[in-house]
This record gives structure tokens, C-alpha cells and sequence, in this order.
């Protein structure tokens, strides 16, 4: 089924919800009193996923004076994302578009120059680079790319382009076949795979190449391969001051592929390709940034234990000495995305701290503060961390904000100033709705007593004299987080009536690493008391009509949603999202499968079968009463359909009620397209309906009509 046909399917899931009442949709309009829909218009509702906005990549210019980001919005026509570049001043004045039309532009970046910027655009059908005059918005293509380009780094004296393109990798032949004679129609000729890594999530079945550095004029013409060989050279690209060479991450050992965190600092000289190694270590070193001396580098990266979870630590790496001293060595959390300030005396970083994730500083003997926090709110669906910022002069920053009743928008600060919001995308969206109120919990685990942070979306015109049924949704990963972030599928099911309580068990990130690691080679395990800890917590709070309970959640998450309906029978019915079954048969069928046999297991499976059958929510499937539907992408590879199917197929045997949806053309990201986030949304509401009792769905239409 294609794309038409899944929106089909939609519209008539929508058809039955729209007519029949029980999502708190509106209703018929010919049966409805104006104050009925004058409430249902302030209710956030399915087709309000397509009104919304985000704002990323805020690229702030070398004067620290105009912010470009990429706008992007839903196009209903078409059920996709449609991108765009606007710019504003940092007094948040002069807020204009500085491209049009109906392709999708993006990943801006600056020239030191300040006055031309170089973007993706996809205009004439594949992804080009183009640059722009910013004084008169002149604009021309620079490149005739094969391939879509990755990682974009303008040179410090603005006369080169450094990018990443994949080249084919060609390999020998060891069948020949005989060629079809002339009209004949043959069957289309094998595909042999030879890779350990073969197959990407998202990608689909790879292609036999290599992510290359290549080098351009910011004049355009023709590109120059730098850097060759069968490895990836990808991530971030840095230039050396003198814009003589070229610093970036890599893993070239020979034995690449069996290693899949590994990676070393490298530096190209531009004119002869001359490569050295700068790091070497048994871990990953990677996003590299230079001072603007030019005499130091910042990076992150860490030890490989083999733990589940690691910390990512910042370190500076002189180049004369090639000796790398680690700045963060105190501060338990991961660090990510470093940058020099503008006089070189301190690195900006990204961190996740208790669910919210912050821009943090810390000097070169390290001192450290925190400079903003709520950044995130590019993952529209549900609230995890994520987003970006940018540094100009005099230590301005630009960067994606968010909270619970907004998603991204435009941001700056300065050290030791306060917060400016310079955008409101969706203000004429979300500010006339009645949106859910989130609302932080701390509890302790009956586990072990351990502090476990949670958060509660109660519905809009809560009462909490009255009982609501309750969602407990689960986050993935397992390794991250969720926070007080914009999540449209917290605020549809709250805007259905139920009170949404979403947590951060053991596993999750941003408390520390031991935290983390808790569920290390333990995973699903005393997590599962962190949730129903949570739960309990709530119940106790007297507003939750303990016999309406439901769970569902989403990769890790569907994990623990399979893993709890074979622990208990507490919840009415489950939705099961993309989850892992059978620990053995996905370690063998993922496609980071070189990667989960030996991070979260000690081994594979065929040398530990007992201990990846006991951590399998498979192995309880006897257990299980709750009726169950599982949702799953079609051509999902992280973890694959057929975990779905053989939980589906074991209910089946047991006679449980349950349903298998299928999301057809679909990946891992099932909400990668506005029409999916909504039909996920639907579906899983549309089972609880089935299963709520009926006295419950009649306070609740109550209270919506109220």
C-alpha cells in the first residue's frame, strides 16, 4: 500500500472518530450547538498536527547581529515536511523569508564574511548547494551533486567548501552471468551482500559506498576528493585557521565494522591530502572544534567499557603536542555539540540535566555554568530531547527553545544574560487551545527508594473531583529521556480525557551515569518497578479511576509495554509499538546488530541463549490477559516487523484479543510523515476505546461538554 493509500485508510479512521464522538473530536456541525464547537475549537485535535511549525538549525552570523533557521510546517497535500530558510535580528526585529517557493531548504551556514551563506536546497529535484548574496538575496547553484550532500564547513578565509558525499566502493564480480539477448525481459539480477553492515533504518538496503570529504571553490566548479578508502569519513568537518587543513572523525582501522563506536581524530592537508591520526584510543572521538587560535581542539568522546550507556566527556587537544587533557572529568553527564567562545577562553556545550536539556560553558581550567536551558523541541511526536544552538560575536547565541505548550522556536542569550524568545511559530495555533497541563512528580521506587522524575498531563478543564482514565507512555531508547517538552501526542491524548503520565525510569538519560547504566545487561528489569512505582503515585492521587488504565509505548518503551502485560494484569488493554519480543532473534536481525550483541548483552546470543531468552517479553507471552494491538512500520529495520509478529501470533494462539496495524512504506520513525503521527495517535485511542467501560466514557463525554 502506498502513501494514498494509508491516507484512505486515515480518513476513515478519522470518518469513524470525528462521527462517533469518543476521541473528543468535533462533532457533526450540523448536530452540534455553537457551544459545543466553539469548545471543540479550543480542544487540540488531529488535524492541528498539520498547523504546526518548528523552528532548527539557527545559524547565528559572525557579527552576532541576524539569525537564519530553517522554518518548517506541515503541507496537508502532500503529507510531508516543507522547510524553509527565514531570517531575524537578535533584537528580534526584521523577522522576513529568505527563500520562497514550494521546495525545501535547508542546514544554512554562514561565510565569516557575514554578507553570502551557503544552503541545500532541493529546487531542481536533488539536493543541491546554493549560495546567497545577503545584501541584494542574489542566489546561485554551485554544485552538480550525484549524490545528496552531508556534512557542509566553509573555510576560515571563505574561498572553500568542505563536504561529504558517498562514492561508490566497486568490488570484483565472482559470478558471471550471461546477458539477456536484445528485447529480452529477464528477472532482475541478484543482489549479492558481502557487508556486515548491509541495511540502515531509515535507508533501507545500502548501496556498496563510502561517505567522502570533498572540497569545492565557494565560486563553484568542480570538486575534489580529499580523503579515499573503504571507510566513512562523516560528522562534523572543521578547518584549521589557516585554512590549510581539514579536522574531522573517522574510523579507519581495518577491523572497522566489528567496532561500531570507534572512531579517531583525523587532520587532512587540503592541497596534498597528507593525513595524520590526532587521537588513538579504544572509544570514540568525534565532533571535533577548533580554537580560534587555531592552536587547540575541543572534542568529545570517552573509554569503551562496553556499557550500555556511557558518558560523552570534553576534551582539548593541543595540536603542536598532539596531548589531549580531559576538561570534564567531574561533571557526570554527557556532553555533546562543542564550541569555542569567540575569545577562546571557554567551550559551549550541550548537556541533558533531569529530563531538560541545557547549554552549558566551562572555562579551559574548568569552571562551569550554565548558560540556558529548555532547548529542544525539534521531535514533534513526543517529548524527548533534542535541538541545537549556534555562537557569534562577542559570545551571542542562538538556539531552539521549548516547553510543554510549544514546539522549536528561535532563541538567544548571552553568558550571564537571560533568555529571549524571538519567535512564536505557533501562536496562533497552540495559543488559543485549552492544552493539557503538564505538570512535574518526584516519587520513590519501591525498588530501592531511588528519586524517579515523572510528569503528568492532565486534560484540558481538569477536575480533579472526578475520575480519569489513565496512559501510562513509555519512552524508547532505552538509553534517554523525556522532559517538560512539546509532544503532540501527550497533548491528543490528553485532549481525548485521559491524564497522560509519562517517566524517566532507571535507564534513562540525564541523571549520571550510573543511573543509566542500572539497567545495564538488566534491561527489562527493575525499570518496570520505577513505572509502577509512577503509577501507584498517581492512583494515590485520587483522580484516576483505577479501572481504566492503559500502557503503551514505543521502541524501548513497547519493550516495557510487552514486558508489563506479562508482569501484571493491572491495565485494561495495551498498545505495543515497535518493540523488541525476542532478544535473540533481534540481535540477529537489527541493523546495528554488530552493535546490540555487545553492548547490551555480554555476547551473542548463541553463547548466551538463557540470558536473552529471560530478558524477552516473549518468554511471558503465557502470562498475558490484557488485550493487546501492536503498531509497527512495515520496512522498520532498528526493530524489525517480525518482533510485532511474534508477539501478534503468540496472542493469537492464546486466544487473546488483539490486532496487528501495519503502517505501510514506514520506518522506524512511524511519525516521520503528519499523516502516520496522526493515524499512531488514532489507532492507539481507538483501542482503548474499545476496551474503556462504558460507565467511564460517560463521565468523560461529560467533561468534555462542560
Amino acid at each position: 500500500m502506498r502513501s494514498s493509500g494509508l491516507l484512505s485508510t486515515l480518513a476513515f479512521v478519522l470518518h469513524i472518530v470525528w462521527f462517533s464522538g469518543p476521541l473528543g473530536l468535533q462533532a457533526d456541525a450540523e448536530e452540534s450547538s455553537p457551544e459545543e464547537q466553539q469548545a471543540a475549537q479550543k480542544r487540540f485535535e488531529l488535524m492541528d498536527v498539520f498547523k504546526l511549525a518548528w523552528a532548527a538549525d539557527p545559524q547565528i552570523s559572525p557579527d552576532g547581529q541576524t539569525i537564519v533557521y530553517t522554518r518548517n510546517s506541515m503541507d496537508v497535500m502532500t503529507d510531508r515536511v516543507h522547510s524553509s530558510l527565514w531570517s531575524i535580528k537578535y533584537d528580534g526585529s526584521d523577522h522576513r523569508p529568505v527563500t520562497r517557493g514550494n521546495d525545501s531548504q535547508s542546514r544554512p551556514r554562514w561565510f565569516s564574511d557575514g554578507n553570502r551563506l551557503v544552503y541545500v536546497s532541493n529546487e531542481n529535484g536533488s539536493q543541491q548547494l546554493y549560495l546567497r548574496f545577503m545584501d541584494t538575496g542574489q542566489t546561485t547553484r554551485l554544485t552538480q551533486l550525484t549524490r545528496s550532500p552531508g556534512t557542509i564547513s566553509i573555510s576560515p578565509d571563505g574561498r572553500w567548501i568542505a563536504l561529504v558525499m558517498a562514492v561508490p566502493h566497486e568490488t570484483e564480480t565472482w559470478v558471471q552471468l550471461p546477458q539477456p539477448p536484445t528485447g529480452a525481459t529477464w528477472a532482475t539480477q541478484p543482489k549479492v551482500i558481502e557487508k556486515l553492515t548491509y541495511r540502515s533504518d531509515g535507508a533501507g538496503y545500502l548501496d556498496n559506498e563510502y561517505d567522502q570529504v570533498f572540497l569545492m571553490s565557494s565560486d563553484g566548479g568542480a570538486l575534489r576528493q580529499v580523503t579515499f578508502g573503504p571507510y566513512h569519513h562523516n560528522g562534523q568537518i572543521v578547518w584549521t585557521a589557516d585554512s590549510d587543513k581539514l579536522i574531522f572523525s573517522a574510523n579507519r582501522q581495518a577491523d572497522w565494522e566489528h567496532d561500531p563506536v570507534e572512531s579517531e581524530l583525523y587532520e587532512v592537508t587540503v592541497a596534498t591530502g597528507a593525513m595524520r591520526k590526532l587521537t588513538e584510543r579504544n572509544g570514540p572521538d568525534q565532533q571535533p572544534t577548533i580554537s580560534p587560535d587555531g592552536q587547540t581542539v575541543a572534542y568529545v568522546g570517552y573509554d569503551d567499557r562496553e556499557l550500555g550507556y556511557h558518558n560523552a566527556q570534553l576534551y582539548l587537544l593541543n595540536l603542536e603536542t598532539r596531548q589531549s587533557e580531559l576538561l570534564t572529568k567531574d561533571f557526570d553527564r554527557s556532553v555533546r555539540s562543542p564550541q569555542f567562545a569567540a575569545d577562546g577562553r571557554g567551550i559551549f556545550f550541550l548537556y541533558d540535566d533531569q529530563g531538560d536539556t541545557k547549554i552549558g560553558y566551562i572555562t579551559r581550567n574548568g569552571r562551569r555554568q550554565t548558560v540556558a536551558n529548555q532547548i529542544g523541541g525539534v521531535t514533534l511526536g513526543r517529548p524527548y530531547a533534542s535541538g541545537s544552538f549556534s555562537l557569534g560575536k562577542n559570545n551571542r547565541l542562538a538556539f531552539t527553545r521549548t516547553n510543554a505548550d510549544h514546539p522549536a522556536d528561535v532563541a538567544v542569550v548571552r553568558l550571564g544574560e537571560e533568555t529571549s524568545q524571538l519567535t512564536h511559530l505557533n501562536e496562533n495555533v497552540l495559543g488559543h487551545k485549552n492544552l493539557g497541563k503538564v505538570t512535574e512528580l518526584r516519587l520513590p521506587s519501591s525498588f530501592d527508594q531511588r528519586s524517579i522524575q515523572a510528569w503528568l498531563v492532565t486534560p484540558p478543564n481538569f477536575d480533579k473531583q472526578q475520575k480519569y482514565p489513565l496512559i501510562l507512555e513509555i519512552h524508547g531508547g532505552p538509553f534517554a529521556n523525556y522532559g517538560n517538552r512539546f509532544s503532540a501526542e501527550m497533548q491528543l491524548f490528553a485532549a481525548a480525557g485521559y491524564v497522560v503520565l509519562y517517566v524517566n525510569p532507571r535507564g534513562s538519560t540525564s541523571y549520571g551515569a550510573e543511573f543509566a547504566n542500572l539497567i545495564h545487561h538488566n534491561y527489562p528489569g527493575q525499570d518496570y518497578d520505577d513505572l509502577m512505582s509512577a503509577v501507584d503515585y498517581v492512583l494515590n492521587q485520587g483522580f484516576i479511576d483505577k479501572d481504566n488504565l492503559f500502557v503503551t509505548g514505543g521502541s524501548g518503551g513497547g519493550v516495557l509495554t510487552a514486558w508489563i502485560i506479562g508482569q501484571t494484569q493491572r491495565f485494561r488493554a495495551a498498545v505495543v509499538a515497535k518493540p523488541v519480543i525476542n532478544w535473540y532473534s533481534f540481535a540477529l536481525t537489527a541493523d546495528a546488530y554488530n552493535f546490540f550483541y555487545k553492548y547490551w548483552f555480554p555476547g551473542p546470543p548463541w553463547e548466551h541463549a538463557e540470558q536473552y531468552l529471560k530478558r524477552s517479553p516473549i518468554s511471558y507471552v503465557g502470562n498475558v490477559a490484557t488485550p493487546t494491538m501492536l503498531i509497527t512500520g512495515e520496512v522498520d529495520y532498528r526493530t524489525p516487523i517480525s518482533e510485532t509478529e511474534q508477539f501478534y501470533q503468540a496472542l493469537k494462539l492464546r486466544k487473546i484479543e488483539t490486532a496487528l496495524v501495519r503502517i505501510p512504506e514506514t520506518s522506524h520513525s512511524i511519525a516521520g510523515r503528519p499523516s502516520r503521527l496522526i493515524a499512531k495517535v488514532a489507532y492507539i485511542l481507538g483501542w482503548f476505546e474499545r476496551y474503556r467501560s462504558d460507565e467511564d466514557k460517560t463521565v468523560a463525554e461529560n467533561l468534555k461538554t462542560n
